[in-house]
């Protein structure tokens, strides 16, 4: 029988449980991972190993944890299902060699994931997936993992169950101003999504006037109410209502491993990703005064540029997905990235998505203007404008993503919507430049996808501009 093939994506390896999401295939990209901290020399650092909330994750980091002490590397597996970032920051506690988390996302509840994060605490960079995909080929043409039983690997140390919330929560204390948000009396409604959120914002923001309403915290592996656990619109009217019902000041979602953020206003009104990281970047530069380079991905929104010539810094553009914006953002120093699924990284936390700690920054933004999160997108738009945002997800599948692609890329319209294109690229996908927006046509790198999205400053052009991508793809 021929295997599964492994191929990592934006992050990660993700397929559909038991039907190419095994524990065969879980183990072979376990020893893939070994292999490469052998050859890299960084087995003798360990490896931390996360999960998340989805069906079977915890014995599925389990079966991890067997392989790699299989190959005598210790392994520092959590005791409960956490955020992937807390794996994150558990890499530079332990002064780990990387770590593997257990999770797909924000993927539907049938899906699982295999993300593999590198020693610097970010998401693997292109080169550093090459090696492991050769690692797991590598793996399989030597007959498979190796592998002990779990209780054999903790009975001689190579398996240590632990708790990385402490470790956490401490080094979130020395960046963010606890105190001043507990005493704020900042009302706050959060959705967990069943997922890997539920209790960070509460914990952290215990024992003073700020409040916590906490929503769908109980685990849940089918994800009920909701395609996928996104912090987006679609999935967010019950987030939506209770800001209203409640009187809340502000509403936060956290997606399936809790890298990713939704926002909602004090009136209940989805608060887009684009105004999000605009928001997050705003508040950087106008309420904490801070400057430096800022990253984001092609299909980010273009209000950072327009803060960058209002500020004074330079903005950096890269394809989707953190393998490419965290090593930029690194690289250059900047002071955060951002990307349009709601990722958002900060110099001073992690050179990778946390969708507790951008909530946590979008609180203090609250708190030190003393404004509603309404009047504060208000304020950012009497900086750059008015922008307008949307996608549509195309699900094909048996080549049809392939040959959407592939009549985009022949494709060299004159005009999208009546607007003159200005400039056509293939950075990620293909990109169109009109006046007043621009479109961007891509295929997800997680999913069965095809993705159209636009951002135009004339409302009335959203829907032509993706109707016109829909053609153009002919989906």
């Amino acid at each position: 029988m021929t295997p599964t093939p492994i191929k990592f994506g934006t992050d990660g390896w993700r397929a559909i449980i038991a039907e190419d999401y095994t524990f065969e295939n879980v183990r072979d990209c376990a020893e893939g991972v070994a292999r490469y901290l052998k050859d890299t020399g960084l087995a003798s650092r360990g490896l931390v190993i996360g999960f998340d909330t989805r069906f079977g994750s915890e014995h599925f980091a389990a079966a991890s944890a067997e392989v790699l002490a299989g190959h005598g590397i210790k392994t520092f597996i959590f005791d409960s299902a956490a955020a992937t970032p807390i794996a994150c920051h558990a890499i530079l506690d332990k002064q780990a060699g990387g770590a593997i988390v257990i999770t797909a996302s924000h993927n539907p509840g049938t899906y699982n994931g295999f993300k593999y994060k590198p020693e610097y605490a970010g998401s693997a960079p292109p080169e550093v997936v090459e090696q492991l995909e050769a690692a797991i080929d590598a793996g399989r043409a030597a007959g498979g993992p190796k592998r002990v039983a779990f209780d054999e690997g903790v009975a001689s140390g190579l398996i240590n169950k632990f708790d990385p919330r402490p470790a956490y929560d401490a080094h979130i204390a020395t960046t963010v101003d606890l105190d001043r948000l507990r005493s704020s009396g900042v009302n706050v409604v959060f959705d967990a999504m069943h997922a890997t959120g539920a209790g960070v914002l509460s914990r952290l923001l215990a024992g003073g006037t700020t409040r916590v309403n906490e929503l769908r915290g109980e685990r849940n592996p089918s994800f009920p109410g909701m395609v996928a656990p996104e912090p987006i619109g679609r999935n967010l009217t019950q987030l939506m209502e209770a800001v209203v019902n409640t009187g809340a000041d502000v509403g936060l979602a956290t997606d399936g491993d809790a890298d990713r953020l939704g926002m909602v206003d004090e009136k209940g009104h989805f608060v887009d990703q684009h105004q999000t990281y605009a928001l997050l970047c705003y508040y950087l530069l106008e309420y904490r005064g801070m400057r430096g380079p800022i990253v984001r991905s092609l299909t980010s929104t273009r209000m950072i540029d327009k803060l960058g010539e209002a500020y004074g810094v330079p903005v950096l553009e890269t394809p989707v997905g953190f393998k490419y914006l965290g090593p930029k953002m690194m690289e250059a120093g900047a002071m955060t990235a951002g990307e349009e699924s709601g990722g958002y990284a900060f110099a001073a936390h992690l050179p990778e998505r946390d969708g507790a700690y951008a909530g946590l920054l979008i609180l203090d933004l609250l708190a030190r203007s003393g404004k509603t999160p309404s009047q504060l997108i208000a304020e950012l738009y009497a900086k750059v404008g008015e922008h307008f945002y949307d996608r549509i997800d195309a699900h094909l599948e048996d080549g049809g993503r392939e040959a959407a692609i592939a009549k985009v890329a022949s494709a060299t319209p004159d005009s999208l919507a009546g607007r003159k294109v200005l400039k056509r690229d293939n950075l990620d996908g293909y990109r169109f430049e009109f006046e007043g927006g621009w479109m961007v046509i891509r295929p997800s790198g997680t999913e069965p996808l095809l993705r159209i999205y636009t951002e135009v400053t004339d409302k009335t052009l959203v829907r032509p501009v993706l109707e016109a991508g829909r053609a153009l793809a002919g989906v």
